[in-house]
């Protein structure tokens, strides 16, 4: 699928983010470059602990860089103020981690609301809230607390809980990574058709093939810079074809 566009949705120049060691500072991004169009699909995939989350993170305004440049739909992330930061999290951007981090006392459609009442949008909450949860199949779940879900609905719960803002961006984080091969490609799947209807833009990190096959590109984290996978590759590093 072509994405030709004049400017990207997502534009990262030169990330560099370091830790401090044990034995001195932890270079994780070194120069990182990134551009994601509008609508499209990337899986970044690498080995563990090589920095995927925390590439994540610094996309999604969860944390800072050392030094480069971030922005969306042209503005600069990184300079704005903590107000315009906060409202760039919770409006333009959406997360799903590996484990879905729902609030036991809540139910299904009170979790997927929760971000819609932060942002000060609980006018169209329960509406927006309904519908997305019914597009992800839980319809009949709505009253129902994480403790009565199985951990396919209680993810499909979280999902719909980064969509129902309405972001342009998701940042997916090993979404299925907590779910048997089957049940994940299911979860997936239907993330990636929420994501054909409404036109937001996805980054996933994942160690799976699958899911990052299924996506517009594949981009391997390595040395603190990404690279991009041909098919070829892709096969190499997953360990033969899909």
């Amino acid at each position: 699928m072509p994405f030709a566009t004049s400017e990207p949705l997502l534009d990262a120049r030169g990330l560099v983010k370091t830790y401090a060691g044990a034995s001195g500072p932890v270079e994780v991004l070194r120069g990182l470059d990134l551009e994601v169009a509008a609508g499209e699909s990337v899986a970044v995939v690498g080995d563990s602990g090589v920095g995927k989350s925390t590439l994540l993170h610094v996309l999604g305004g969860l944390d800072r860089p050392q030094s480069g440049t971030l922005t969306f739909q042209g503005r600069d992330v990184l300079a704005m103020g903590a107000k315009a930061q906060a409202e760039y999290r919770n409006r333009s951007v959406g997360f799903i981690f590996q484990f879905h981090y729902l609030l036991p006392e809540f139910t299904a459609i009170e979790n997927v609301e929760m971000p819609l009442h932060i942002g000060r949008r609980a006018k169209d909450a329960s509406r927006r809230a309904r519908g997305v949860l019914e597009r992800l199949g839980l319809g009949d779940r709505l009253r129902h607390r994480p403790s009565a879900l199985s951990g396919g609905e209680q993810q499909r719960v979280a999902i719909a809980r980064a969509l129902a803002p309405a972001p342009r961006l998701v940042l997916a984080d090993e979404p299925t990574g907590n779910l048997d091969p089957s049940t994940g490609a299911a979860v997936f799947h239907m993330l990636r058709e929420l994501q054909a209807e409404e036109r937001f833009s996805l980054v996933v990190a994942t160690h799976s093939g699958r899911l990052a096959r299924s996506c517009d590109r594949t981009l391997r984290l390595e040395d603190g810079r990404l690279r991009r996978l041909d098919a070829l590759e892709a096969d190499l590093y997953f360990g033969g074809p899909a």
